[in-house]
């Protein structure tokens, strides 16, 4: 039977969606399962792991029966995964403790103490910034304060070994989630001695680190079964979120840049060797041995739109239930009546803190400017400016560490919205491309199992397989607006800082 079908498995902060493709590209169906957040305590950011482990079956599963194809034609499943994850396993590949996502804030105090001692030397031969996100603090936290399951672990792992390790009794894990744990030295690609050092851990402890396009076969007969799929088929390991959106949109030479704004945000670019410096702004992570990513992430996407949405949308979210149309569009088309730079009002989107490039967890959210003269669509507009301000920021450092470049390219839910893509133009001077598929990771790790199974001849090659869709070019006179105002936005957060930090002592004393 000719296999003409492959799936990407996105598995996701807040859910997991597998896509099943053609060769070509195209989307065939798609099934997604979302699961739950938990906040126990202030600042904690925990999920259940057998509960993710369940939705990505199911998201596979559903995706086939969407798809009406025999699951015999299935050609392979490529990975993608959310980075900074970490769970406590036992020798039975059984949590511990529950997924600590990126998001949790525990270990800001181990952070900043980092910060003060070694922190800039363990960044520059792990490439990932000294934050609460990484699991290289995570660890530090669980050993300072003798957190349980640390001292009873057999194994440390992020959401994707975990189900790959049950599903396959093997624990592997690629170049590009092992970076993301700020444990592992991205010029020899293996764990770092030092960095395990510190935070009490031995090598045994961890992974064995594989390239993207590392085979697992042998899937559990439990599995398989649950997933309606042949136990002969094949996964590949992948890779995270972040590269594969560079590769599922084509972002893979040093002339192209990615941007991809979901609930977070990032812009990256693809380079030949490591880019780092002492200034720790931008992260890099290696995909393959001789492929890197370079860039940023934003804490402050999409989640922006939907805060803006809730504080000042009802009267949109009341009117989209009788006319049966998005809030969103509905926000959107207020905001498109307001001329660029909002008469003067800046956002900084830092609802969540902030990563790229300020990092600073205490950072916070502000209107600046605000006058009796602005109304709702306004506060709405510079809103979603801020978002693309913020980007554009860790662009500046991106290409002061790896040159100039003239292609970007959108992914995400973001791209959905042509006011907010048309902003991105405006911003950046630049022209700005969008697939047809927002799927970019999925596609991505398909095209990665493709690639370790001999159906294509190289990552590059993806570029003569991904339908495009709009094209948004800069608008030369709102180009000059927002370039009279950027200078405003970059220097308020400095400017702001001391304030952000007194507030967050507060809040956390209150």
């Amino acid at each position: 039977m000719n296999k003409s079908y492959v799936i990407g498995l996105d598995i996701g902060t807040t859910s997991a969606k597998s896509v099943l493709f053609d060769r070509n590209g195209s989307v065939v169906s798609e099934h997604e399962v979302e699961y739950t957040l938990s906040h126990p305590f202030p600042g904690w950011v925990e999920q259940d792991p057998i509960a993710i482990e369940l939705g990505a079956i199911n998201a596979i599963k559903y995706s086939i029966q969407k798809g009406n194809i025999d699951p015999n034609e299935l050609l392979a499943v490529g990975i993608s995964s959310a980075m900074h994850s970490i769970i406590c396993i036992d020798r039975d590949l059984q949590p511990l403790s529950p997924s600590i996502t990126w998001a949790d804030g525990r270990s800001f105090q181990q952070a900043e103490n980092l910060m003060k001692e070694n922190g800039t030397d363990i960044y520059l031969k792990t490439g990932t910034p000294i934050h609460p996100m990484s699991p290289f603090v995570k660890l530090l936290w669980m050993k300072e304060t003798g957190y349980e399951p640390y001292k009873k672990a057999f194994k440390f792992v992020s959401i994707k070994e975990f189900l790959l390790g049950r599903w396959f009794n093997q624990l592997v894990v690629d170049y590009s989630v092992a970076s993301a744990t700020g444990l592992f030295d991205i010029h020899k690609l293996d764990w770092d001695e030092q960095a395990l050092q510190i935070v009490g851990i031995s090598y045994e402890q961890l992974p064995t680190p594989v390239r993207p396009t590392h085979i697992l076969e042998g899937i559990s007969s439990r599995v398989c079964e649950e997933m309606g799929i042949p136990a002969t088929t094949p996964f590949v390991v992948g890779g995270s979120d972040g590269p594969l959106a560079n590769l599922g949109i084509g972002a893979i030479t040093p002339e192209d840049i990615a941007i991809t704004i979901g609930t977070s945000g990032a812009i990256r670019k693809m380079a030949s060797q490591p880019k780092t410096d002492a200034k720790q702004e931008v992260f890099c992570y290696a995909f393959d041995k001789d492929l890197w990513v370079t860039g940023g992430p934003t804490n402050n996407g999409g989640i922006v739109f939907r805060w803006l949405r809730e504080v000042l949308g009802q009267q949109e979210v009341s009117e989209s239930l009788t006319i049966g149309k998005d809030a969103y569009d509905l926000l959107t088309e207020l905001a498109s009546h307001v001329n660029p730079g909002a008469n003067g009002l800046i956002y900084l989107p830092f609802l969540n803190g902030e990563r790229a490039p300020h990092w600073d967890a205490n950072a916070k959210g502000a209107y600046i400017g605000l006058s009796a003269s602005h109304e709702k669509s306004h506060l709405i507009r510079s809103g979603l400016e801020g978002v693309i301000f913020n980007i554009y920021q860790i662009g500046e450092t991106l290409e002061r560490l790896t040159g100039s470049s003239n292609r970007l390219l959108a992914s995400g839910g973001f791209a959905r919205s042509s006011l907010w893509l048309q902003i991105l133009a405006d911003i950046f001077g630049k022209k700005v491309e969008v697939p047809l598929s927002h799927q970019s990771s999925a596609w991505g790790a398909s095209w990665t199992a493709l690639y370790a199974l001999n159906e294509v001849p190289s990552f590059q090659a993806i570029k003569d397989y991904i339908p495009m869709q709009d094209t948004y070019l800069p608008i030369e006179a709102n180009h000059l607006i927002y370039q009279e105002l950027y200078p405003i936005f970059k220097n308020l957060y400095q400017s702001l800082k001391p304030s952000f930090h007194a507030i967050s002592e507060f809040q956390r004393k209150n």
